[in-house]
């Protein structure tokens, strides 16, 4: 699966924003990558403010994006390519500017307006404290307070709304029937047109416990930075409530109608056994788990990571999900460590993660070998940066565009002045100048896709570990021949027996040089 954040992937019109039509132009170099199939990021009607996250329309198409007709053309190409098309979908809350919300803010309390949210008094003897602590996983609190009118007219400080995210995203009520048939709606409206699956956001977040109780107090507090967003939510009275997993099944009861349709959650649940619920024959398909996003480059952090992510779905026969990058996480380069170094770790662990079994997916750019963009405080436009009081950065950074070609402003991705400004070292790392360039990240991945699919030894759903030097790991799938090794040590190590197939940098003979990973045959 290849994730594609729309604003950043490539844009059709020269308005520096990437958008539906671009997509299209770039179909050949997705199956060309070998890509099987797309994630697409919000694309729906939205004001924006969490770009596409915060959602006034699920059945639409955002003018900076296109329009209905694009985006069914857009689907009919995909198919042509042999691609597949999943979409997200975000069900956890809607835009402040869905008619649904701006109902809610002119009627009164305990409205059917309201009961489609989770309005609720405040605490305190005038109710000038929230309902309850809990603070928003962007930072700041979780509740907003609204002007509500008195008996005389007149408008005073009134109730209060939850959101888990930003105050611009409304969380939705789901023991409201209305929502959960919305959600039918725009499942079908999406699924007769074409989309192959959905990717479900804050999937363990939709339901929340009976009386809203308070957060125990933690040491670390609510974490607002972008790698907290994906850290386990165990024990957090916010996320996992029993109630989600009825969301879930009535998702896919409208799947199972549509053959072939799939539907991966984001699931940030670190216990194994909780996270398997999600996976049971009539809920989810597929789970992210974010485990090697979280390990740092460690032979014994990144194997603990892979044993407890197959353990996870082991006990369900649900296939594991791998992903080392996303919109809401730095970007593997920068994450090791940036320079050659985090470039070098970068591209071995890509290695690791495609020799795995499962389901893999890469971000936009992350083929490129890409880092964050380094940008100044002046154009950041993720809303953590003003929700934390300008403390946390945020993920503009990992959300800079694609370089397809040519030289700046746009690099190819636009003809006119991208939405984020491109870094000049993003110059050197072009999609059409790695294309020509066999020692490259490009070309790299796309071998390793290749044999991915074609050679025998990607068989078997479990992995077999061998005895490796300190700081380094070696597997192979179970039943087949095949070995990975990584060397994360900084010595030069002898490499395992076998032939080698790729390796993610220059070897020295037998031997495995610091940073790097082979697969051997």
């Amino acid at each position: 699966m290849y994730q594609i954040y729309v604003r950043s992937f490539s844009d059709g019109d020269g308005d520096g924003i990437g958008d539906l039509q671009g997509i299209r132009s770039r179909l050949g170099y997705l199956e060309l990558l070998g890509a099987d199939a797309l994630w697409l990021t919000p694309f729906f009607t939205s004001p924006m403010v969490d770009h596409g996250y915060d959602v006034a329309d699920p059945r639409s198409v955002d003018p900076v994006f296109g329009d209905l007709d694009t985006f069914d053309g857009l689907i009919a190409d995909a198919h042509e390519h042999g691609l597949r098309v999943a979409i997200d979908l975000v069900p956890n809350h809607t835009s402040s500017e869905h008619e649904w919300f701006r109902a809610a803010l002119d009627s009164t309390p305990g409205s059917p307006e309201r009961a489609r949210y989770h309005f609720r008094d405040g605490r305190g003897p005038d109710g000038a404290e929230p309902p309850n602590n809990w603070t928003s996983i962007v930072g700041g609190p979780a509740w907003t307070r609204v002007q509500d009118p008195d008996s005389d007219g007149e408008w005073n400080p009134g109730e209060w709304y939850l959101h888990l995210l930003t105050p611009d995203q409304p969380d939705v009520n789901w023991t409201n029937p209305e929502v959960w048939a919305d959600l039918e709606k725009t499942l079908r409206f999406w699924l007769d047109r074409g989309v192959d699956g959905f990717r479900i956001g804050i999937a363990d977040g939709m339901s929340k416990p009976e009386g809203l109780p308070d957060i125990e107090e933690r040491p670390e507090g609510a974490g607002a930075t972008a790698i907290r967003l994906l850290a386990p939510v165990d024990g957090d009275p916010r996320f996992d409530d029993a109630g989600v997993h009825d969301v879930h099944r009535m998702i896919r009861a409208v799947l199972d109608h549509y053959p072939g349709a799939m539907v991966v959650g984001e699931v940030r649940i670190g216990d194994n056994e909780r996270f398997a619920r999600y996976l049971w024959p009539d809920e989810l398909h597929l789970a992210f788990n974010f485990r090697l996003v979280q390990a740092p480059f460690d032979a014994n952090d990144v194997r603990t990571a892979i044993e407890q992510s197959l353990a996870a779905v082991e006990k369900v026969g649900a296939p594991p999900t791998w992903t080392l990058s996303n919109h809401d996480v730095s970007r593997p380069v920068t994450r090791y460590g940036g320079g050659p170094a985090g470039r070098a770790r970068a591209r071995a662990m890509v290695l690791v993660e495609l020799a795995l079994p499962g389901v893999v997916y890469l971000y936009n750019g992350e083929e490129l070998g890409l880092p964050d963009g380094e940008l100044p405080d002046a154009v950041l436009q993720d809303p953590q940066w003003e929700r934390s009081g300008h403390t946390e950065r945020g993920r503009d950074g990992c959300r800079v565009p694609v370089p397809w070609e040519g030289g700046a402003p746009g690099y190819g991705f636009t003809s006119g002045q991208p939405w984020l400004p491109m870094p000049p070292e993003y110059g050197r790392l072009t999609v059409a100048g790695q294309l020509e360039d066999t020692t490259s990240t490009l070309s790299l991945i796309r071998r390793a896709v290749e044999l991915r699919k074609t050679h025998p030894g990607f068989d078997g759903r479990s992995v077999e570990w061998f005895g490796a030097p300190v700081g380094c790991l070696a597997f192979r799938r179970a039943g087949s021949t095949l070995v990975c090794a990584l060397n994360a040590s900084s010595d030069l190590v002898p490499l395992p027996p076998g032939d080698v197939l790729l390796a993610s940098g220059p070897l020295e003979g037998d031997l495995l040089p610091p940073d790097t990973a082979a697969w051997l045959a």
